[in-house]
C-alpha cells in the first residue's frame, strides 16, 4: 500500500524534548530535560475523594457526551476566577489543544505569527502545522520589548504569542510596566495577543501580577491549564477569548473531538469547587521554591566562570547562557554519556538560534541529585571552555 502523506504531514517533526525524554527513561540518568510537574505535588487524596462524589451524585453526566464549550459549572468557576463572562470560556483537552485550535482558526499558510525570543517549543510545533511565517520579537530578561513591535513587524500578523509568567523556557516574568506597554502597543497596532499562562499560579511568594487579559479583554486570548496545579494526566486546559473568536474556536473544537471528556471536567470541578486549589497551590509553591533554591545553590558552586543564569521567582525552569562559541547542542550527547540530560536552547527559537543557551528543569529531581547532576554539567562546561580557549 502506498500512503500519500499531505504536505502538512510531511513537514511534521518530533519535539526535541520528547526525543531527549526517551533517553532519560533510564533510571541512572539525572534529567533536567522534561518540564514535568513533580508527582509529589499531585493532590491524589483530594482527587480520589472527588471521584467518589462524582460517581455517587453525577455518574450519568460524567459518562455522557457534553457541550463542546465545556461543563457549565466548571466554565463558570473559570470565568469567575478571571473576571470574565462564561460565554468566553472554552474547556480544552489540555492547553496544547488550545494552541492547536488557535492555529486552526487564525493561521493561513504564509500568514505571520509573532513570537518572543526564545519561545515555547510546544507552541512552535502547534502553530507550524498551519504553515505560518514566524516573526521573532526582540526580547530581554523581562520579556518581549514593546518598542520592537513596530508597524512593519505587526503588518498582517494574526497574533502575538507570549508567556508573561515564568516563561518556558527562560523562567522570566514580565513586569507590570512591560505588560502595560505591550498591551497598549498591540492595541495601537491592532494585534491580537495570545497570553499563555500555565505557570502564573507558581510564584514562590504567591504574588500574582495582572494578566494581559485583565488589561484588554477584547484584545487578548488567554490560555490556562490545570496541568501544573492539579495533575497533567487530566489533560485539562481552557481558553478565554473575545466572543466572536470563542464561537469560532468552539466550532473548530467540535470538529476535532466534540468535547473534552466529561468525566475529567466533573472530576476537576469537584476537586477545586470548595477552595482546595488555593490551599493546594501553596504547598506546590513551597516545594518548587525549595527545588529552585537547591538548583541555584548548586549552580553557584559548580559552574565555571563565564556561565550565566537567571534567578526565577516562580515556575519550573532556569535558563543558562554559556560563553559565545560554546554550542550546548554539541555538549548534550557528552552530558548524556555522563548520565545527565538538559534541553539545548536552540530548540526554543523561531528565528536565529542562540546555540550557547540551555534550559534546566528542576522540580522533579531530588536536591541530592540536583547537586550531583549540576556538578557533572559544571565539569563538562569547564572542559568545553578550556577546549574553546585553546582552539
Amino acid at each position: 500500500m502506498n500512503i500519500h502523506f499531505s504536505r502538512r504531514a510531511r513537514a511534521l517533526t518530533s519535539s526535541a524534548i520528547r526525543e531527549i525524554l526517551k533517553v532519560t527513561e533510564r533510571p541512572e540518568v539525572i534529567s533536567f530535560a522534561g518540564g514535568l510537574p513533580s508527582p509529589a505535588s499531585f493532590p491524589v487524596d483530594a482527587i480520589a475523594r472527588a471521584s467518589v462524589r462524582v460517581f455517587a451524585r453525577q455518574a450519568q453526566t460524567a459518562l455522557q457526551y457534553g457541550p463542546t464549550e465545556g461543563y457549565g459549572p466548571l466554565r463558570e468557576w473559570i470565568a469567575e476566577r478571571h473576571g470574565v463572562a462564561a460565554e468566553r470560556v472554552i474547556v480544552t483537552t489540555g492547553s496544547q489543544q488550545a494552541l492547536d485550535l488557535l492555529g486552526k482558526v487564525l493561521i493561513d499558510p504564509g500568514s505571520a505569527v509573532l513570537v518572543e525570543t526564545p519561545t515555547y517549543l510546544g507552541a512552535l510545533q502547534a502553530f507550524s502545522l498551519y504553515e505560518p511565517v514566524f516573526r521573532a520579537l526582540r526580547s530581554d530578561d523581562d520579556g518581549p520589548l514593546p518598542e520592537a513591535l513596530d508597524a512593519g513587524l505587526a503588518q498582517d500578523a494574526r497574533f502575538l504569542y507570549a508567556q508573561p509568567n515564568f516563561q518556558n523556557p527562560t523562567g522570566r516574568r514580565m513586569p507590570v510596566a512591560r505588560r502595560v506597554a505591550l498591551v497598549e502597543r498591540a492595541r495601537e497596532l491592532g494585534v491580537l495577543l495570545v497570553e499563555d499562562d500555565p505557570y502564573g499560579e507558581l510564584a514562590y511568594d504567591g504574588e500574582r501580577l495582572p494578566s494581559l487579559l485583565s488589561m484588554n479583554p477584547d484584545g487578548v486570548a488567554y490560555l490556562g491549564s490545570f496541568s501544573k496545579v492539579l495533575a497533567p494526566g487530566l489533560r485539562l486546559g481552557y481558553l478565554i477569548a473575545p466572543p466572536e473568536l470563542a464561537r469560532k474556536l468552539a466550532q473548530a473544537k467540535q470538529a476535532a473531538d466534540l468535547h473534552t471528556p466529561s468525566l475529567v471536567q466533573l472530576l476537576a470541578f469537584e476537586t477545586v469547587r470548595d477552595g482546595l486549589l488555593d490551599q493546594h497551590i501553596e504547598s506546590v509553591r513551597a516545594l518548587y521554591a525549595a527545588q529552585c533554591e537547591a538548583m541555584l545553590d548548586a549552580l553557584a558552586r559548580h559552574m565555571p566562570a563565564g556561565v550565566r543564569w537567571n534567578r526565577p521567582r516562580g515556575g519550573m525552569f532556569v535558563w543558562l547562557t554559556l560563553p559565545a562559541g560554546v554550542d550546548a547542542g554539541e555538549l548534550l550527547p557528552r552530558a548524556i554519556e555522563r548520565n545527565v540530560a538538559f534541553v539545548p536552547g536552540a530548540a526554543f527559537h523561531a528565528g536565529e538560534a542562540a546555540a550557547n543557551t540551555l534550559r534546566l528543569a528542576f522540580v522533579t529531581v531530588p536536591a541530592a541529585r540536583i547537586e550531583q547532576g549540576v556538578a557533572v554539567l559544571g565539569a563538562l562546561f569547564a572542559e568545553a571552555l578550556e577546549h574553546a580557549q585553546a582552539a
